[in-house]
């Protein structure tokens, strides 16, 4: 029996009623309305028409939950081969969101909105299924606001406002495993709610080894638009948030890339309850154990994660942990890999104690660390009311006017007022001047500059061939950059 029988079978097993007496067939089931249309109940005989039903049931239940989101504001666009720079552009892009509470809360992902100036969402009208060819191109559309975001995971939470919205649960009880089946949801080129099947091909993916975060991969057919939409399990329950590709011609490959739905969950709470997430820090460096290693320390195993550095006055330090701790457990889950350390710190609540349980030679120790929540308050810098009033088109930047609200976010900045560089921001009269994100502007040969209009009235003055010196802050330090205008 090949596996796509076998498929059909256990789809078909959980689609129909049990047998009757004697293994004789259960009367079919009942006729189930879907977006207005009356499905048709076929005999259990008949697998593939069983299979189809199913999955037609499963696609009018997810997709109600599933919108579009359209967005317009500005982004950045290919800057070629000039260093740290970046062109900002007006942009019209599509993606696609879920509505995870019937109060009109939606996740979704943070690229597609940063930056926007007005974000619209295209809900499904009530009654509306997949399937119902009525309802087709009969939307609402609403304004969304955007309540947080969290550029590490690529999630961002959006609000609108309406109620009893159709909402789908996150599937964060039980891990998703590879050859599970799935289908993803979307808006591929705008074509909204376009559903496709696959499967999970590995439940654990890190393609980024200098990013600690971990994907599901799956060969579900995903492209440009399906970003932000749910990657949902035969249930309906969301199991990832689909977020990227890897494809050599910029179609699926299928190697799609979904977000773990246990993160998804644990960012949506922390936005809804806080507008940011915050992550703890426990004062350690960890690595990966080499069979190297385990052999020159005398560990008492040659793999997982061991504790390379314990900061002096930190968190760990006070609990009672030791350069050398092989990692055993976090809040009771196996430690097996580095990737999964991380992890677990990363979605451990941030007002809750963690408990880490390790191996001291051949003593098994527990300690309870009060980890220092810490998050990237400088995210919230890059939203831009008019992102045009805060370009120095000369200099090639954008910019934000230094006041007491953002010079709190920047707790290491010695001289209050200035202008920060949020990006580089090319135009074709740029020069290239070393200034980076995060560089703090005090002067301009020698005249202090404290606001984006000071600036510009100060770079308007120079004439090609002027000398230029910026007196700047840069990750608390002084420093020069001088450079000629062109």
């Amino acid at each position: 029996m090949n596996l796509v029988r076998k498929l059909m079978i256990v789809l078909w097993a959980a689609a129909v009623p049990a047998s009757g007496v004697c293994g004789e067939p259960a009367d079919p089931p009942a006729a189930e309305p879907c977006g207005g249309r009356q499905m048709v109940s076929r005999l259990p005989a008949d697998i593939l028409a069983q299979l189809s039903d199913s999955l037609e049931r499963l696609a009018c239940k997810v997709s109600p939950a599933v919108v579009q989101i359209e967005i317009t504001g500005f982004g950045l666009a290919d800057a070629g081969d000039r260093e740290n720079a970046a062109i900002i552009m007006r942009r019209h892009t599509t993606g696609a969101g879920v509505i995870v509470d019937p109060d009109g809360y939606i996740m979704t992902n943070a690229h597609l909105v940063e930056g926007a100036q007005r974000i619209r969402v295209l809900l499904s009208p009530p009654g509306a299924g997949s399937t119902n060819e009525s309802l087709a191109g009969r939307f609402r559309v609403l304004d969304a606001e955007i309540i947080g975001f969290e550029k590490q995971a690529d999630l961002a939470l959006l609000k609108v406002e309406a109620s009893n919205l159709p909402a789908l649960p996150f599937n964060s009880d039980h891990p998703p495993q590879p050859g599970q089946l799935v289908f993803a949801i979307g808006s591929p080129s705008g074509l909204r709610n376009s559903v496709t099947m696959g499967v999970i091909s590995s439940a654990w993916r890190q393609p980024d080894l200098a990013n600690p975060m971990v994907y599901l991969q799956t060969d579900a057919p995903i492209n440009p638009g399906n970003s932000g939409g749910p990657l949902v399990d035969v249930t309906g329950a969301i199991v990832g948030l689909n977020t990227f590709i890897v494809s050599s011609a910029g179609g699926s490959d299928g190697l799609g890339f979904a977000i773990p739905a246990r993160i998804v969950d644990f960012v949506y709470q922390s936005l809804k309850k806080d507008g940011y997430v915050a992550h703890i820090e426990i004062g350690v460096v960890a690595q990966t154990i080499a069979p190297a290693m385990a052999d020159g320390l005398g560990l008492a195993q040659n793999w997982g994660v061991v504790i390379a550095d314990v900061l002096p006055r930190g968190p760990a330090d006070a609990a009672g942990m030791k350069p050398g701790d092989v990692v055993l457990a976090v809040d009771g889950d196996r430690t097996l890999s580095l990737i999964g350390f991380t992890a677990a710190l990363y979605q451990h609540p941030s007002d809750q104690v963690l408990r880490v349980d390790v191996l001291r030679g051949a003593e098994k120790l527990s300690f309870r660390v009060s980890g220092v929540p810490v998050h990237d308050r400088t995210e919230r810098l890059a939203d831009v009311p008019d992102p045009m009033k805060s370009r120095v088109d000369r200099l090639g930047i954008l910019g934000l006017d230094v006041n007491d609200n953002v010079r709190s976010l920047l707790p290491d900045m010695r001289v209050s007022g200035g202008v920060l560089v949020l990006e580089r921001a090319w135009s074709f009269d740029s020069v290239e001047t070393g200034l980076k994100s995060g560089d703090v502007i005090h002067s301009l040969n020698r005249a202090p500059i404290q606001s984006i209009e000071q600036l510009k009235s100060a770079v308007a003055e120079l004439k090609r061939g002027d000398s230029v010196v910026l007196r700047i802050e840069r990750m608390g330090q002084f420093q020069y950059l001088a450079f000629e205008m062109e």
